[in-house]
């Protein structure tokens, strides 16, 4: 499982069969204090992400173990939205929308 923020969206009118009816969506891989790493990927989205968020994605053959990527050409999925994550007990990201009642901030980053 990897952390990734959606960065943006890809368009595909020519495309195969199989992958009809899938959101590809690009992500930007991060690290675990939340900063940009390594190359841009393209994943289909299991879960309904969107532009800014943050998600785990899996890829190899765990990208077609969802319900919407199962028997297709899948190399990389989207199969969680984050809402919180902590190292080491200091929150790293807090989805603002989700928590912004609940009072927690201890530093965390959106």
């Amino acid at each position: 499982m990897l952390l990734a923020k959606v960065v943006g969206t890809v368009v595909a009118s020519a495309k195969s069969e199989k992958t009809e009816g899938l959101k590809m969506l690009l992500l930007q891989p991060l690290d675990l204090e939340g900063q940009p790493k390594g190359a841009y990927v393209v994943a289909f989205d299991a879960v309904g992400a969107g532009e800014g968020e943050i998600v785990l994605y899996v890829t190899g053959s765990s990208a077609r173990q969802t319900p919407a990527t199962e028997g297709r050409p899948a190399d990389a999925t989207i199969f969680a939205i984050v809402d919180t994550w902590d190292v080491g007990g200091i929150v790293k990201y807090l989805k603002r929308a989700e928590y912004a009642s609940s009072g927690l901030t201890n530093g965390a980053e959106t």
